[in-house]
């Protein structure tokens, strides 16, 4: 069901259900998710109530939810305000919102949200399209600013041996300001796991390899999960990264990252997220935890979301 709704203070809203899980994405502003969680319970998504219901203005907003950025991170070039309306198309059982080319970029930003008919799993196509007249290297970024109090989860490339593997195999990224020493972090053999601690400062940030193709983030008995496709062979923004954890003292926010593309004048790069929803997952301690407790859900449900039963 796809049905517009006012959503804290914007009057032009649609919410998608299939009748486990729904979102809400918004065309006062945007493009944007900026609800999505089970029927009737909590948003897996933070937002800023102060932003909610704004619109217009030259000031980059954070608003909360999901959005879609280009990478790398370049100011101002990466912080384009996203205040004013796009345009939505129904899509069967979906919808695409359209945003304006940025007059500052040339990029236009559009993502498509579809839920799938009988499962907790949503489909998120993020696309950046080209409309300057020169070529524009760029990935697409797609970021999610998470509810306080979880964990985020970012597993590692498998494990070897010296004698099996003498080279390197994957990339940690640290940014200038990132302290690995700050308890928030407890890295692990096989996980890193990154906690959100309301209040606690200075904000930090990773970045890594990894070719599971999934992060995820633990919060009160539920765990939100990211699958998305990672290419071997390409080349990743931020010295190789496909995934990102940023944590300040309000919130976490889960990143996935598409390849570096040059994209010729018109053409569009796409970035594709699966998002899973699943119930009675604690939040982990240990990598232990992670391993026990955590692994084998997020295996269930991926295998059971892409059998023919749950498509």
């Amino acid at each position: 069901m796809i049905e517009r709704i006012k959503y804290k203070g914007w009057p032009n809203c649609y919410r998608l259900t299939n009748g486990l899980i729904e979102l809400v994405v918004t065309t006062d502003v945007g493009p944007r998710v900026i609800r999505f969680g089970q029927v009737g319970g909590p948003n897996q998504f933070k937002e800023y109530a102060e932003t909610l219901g704004q619109t217009g203005g030259s000031e980059w907003r954070i608003y909360g939810g999901h959005r879609l950025w280009h990478a790398p991170e370049v100011w101002p070039r990466t912080y384009c305000p996203d205040n004013g309306p796009v345009q939505i198309e129904r899509l069967d059982d979906a919808v695409r919102l359209i945003q304006n080319t940025e007059p500052t970029t040339g990029i236009q930003k559009e993502i498509d949200v579809q839920l799938w008919p009988s499962t907790a799993v949503a489909r998120v196509i993020h696309r950046l399209r080209n409309n300057n007249a020169w070529a524009v290297e760029l990935a697409p970024w797609a970021l999610s600013v998470m509810e306080p109090g979880g964990k985020a989860i970012v597993p590692l490339p498998p494990r070897q041996t010296h004698a099996e593997n003498l080279n390197p195999v994957s990339t940690i990224t640290l940014w200038a300001y990132t302290d690995i020493s700050d308890p928030r972090f407890t890295w692990g053999h096989n996980y890193v796991l990154i906690r959100q601690h309301p209040g606690a400062e200075p904000p930090q940030k990773i970045g890594a390899t990894v070719p599971d193709g999934w992060v995820a983030y633990a919060r009160d008995g539920q765990l939100f999960v990211k699958q998305f496709a990672y290419d071997q062979a390409a080349h990743y923004p931020d010295l190789g990264c496909c995934a990102e954890v940023w944590v300040d003292s309000e919130m976490l926010e889960l990143e996935t990252l598409g390849p570096l593309r040059i994209l010729q004048p018109g053409d569009a790069a796409e970035h594709v997220e699966q998002w899973f929803l699943i119930d009675g997952v604690s939040v982990p301690a240990t990598e232990e935890a992670v391993i026990a407790e955590v692994l084998p859900r997020v295996r269930d449900t991926l295998r059971l979301a892409h059998s023919p039963a749950g498509l």
